[in-house]
């Protein structure tokens, strides 16, 4: 599965936008249909979209494309107008339930046999933002086997609860570790919240890095200055990765002489510790830090 540690949302209705956004060298690109455009704007912004697919060049960053959720009416109009531009993955938001899930997959199942030759397949993301979806979870994760990746929708979950945002976080701590245990019992990744404040880069390291802590894939940004703090934070460091090859070559050399646990400087390594290890080295090369070798 491809290294999402930062989507970039930016407004389906903003040509300059989509453009720079192109260029940002974010993991991922949203081209958004929801939330950034205005309500008498969604028309138009269907097709800057699909021209947009169609005529930039997003260099390595996937490209995504945010969809109205089912309740607007406007997801199979959307869903129609911007597959003429083959995006990689299409993001559904407002899932509460599977049924939304299994919906979409057979729409975007039907699209694909629309291109002759085959070989395209078209990644499917989904945004859980309400208690009921939250609920849901697990049914959510099984319900498609295009499903990837899960994202978290802090501010309309908080909506959903009648909570506020605090600067502590405690109101959405629940909801957060449940995406991420469900999403890592499926092999799905998780996304996690939006950090509204784009100017104050320490706050957002410290959110980040809490993120990566907890077992989050990535995070969603708004503002392309996010863009590199982000992708820091949940990129493996040098000495991590360092630690975690030596760790594996050991275990490997203990295995080999039938050794299971063994002490490596002032650490015991036990099967859960190498196990950590080799997750710390594939998202190494997700991230294309280290060589896929």
């Amino acid at each position: 599965m491809r290294s999402r540690r930062s989507i970039l949302y930016v407004p389906g209705s903003d040509p300059h936008k989509m453009e720079k956004a192109a260029d940002s060298g974010a993991d991922s690109v949203c081209l958004d249909l929801e939330d950034g455009v205005a309500e008498n704007r969604k028309d138009e912004a269907r097709g800057l979209i699909e021209k947009a697919l169609a005529n930039l060049d997003f260099g390595g960053s996937e490209r995504l494309v945010r969809l109205n959720a089912f309740s607007t009416g406007r997801t199979e109009l959307d869903l129609k107008a911007v597959l003429r531009g083959k995006p990689d993955g299409i993001v559904l938001p407002k899932v509460v339930d599977a049924g939304e899930v299994v919906k979409i997959d057979a729409m975007l199942e039907n699209a694909e046999k629309q291109y002759p030759g085959g070989g395209y397949r078209i990644a499917l993301i989904v945004i859980v933002e309400s208690a009921m979806g939250i609920l849901n979870l697990r049914e959510i994760c099984r319900a498609s086997s295009r499903l990837q990746a899960v994202i978290f929708g802090s501010e309309d979950f908080l909506v959903s609860i009648g909570a506020r945002r605090t600067e502590s976080g405690t109101e959405v701590l629940y909801a957060r570790s449940a995406i991420v245990v469900t999403t890592a019992a499926f092999g799905l990744q998780a996304i996690d919240l939006v950090q509204f404040n784009f100017k104050d880069l320490e706050i957002l390291e410290e959110e980040s890095r809490q993120g990566c802590a907890m077992g989050f894939s990535g995070k969603q940004i708004i503002h392309p200055a996010q863009i590199a703090p982000v992708q820091n934070a949940f990129t493996p460091s040098a000495e991590e990765i360092s630690q975690a090859l030596e760790i594996v070559q050991h275990a490997e050399a203990y295995q080999a002489q039938g050794r299971g646990a063994f002490a490596m400087g002032e650490m015991m390594v036990d099967a859960p510790v190498i196990k950590r290890a080799e997750n710390v080295l594939a998202r190494a090369r997700a991230a294309g830090v280290i060589s896929q070798t």
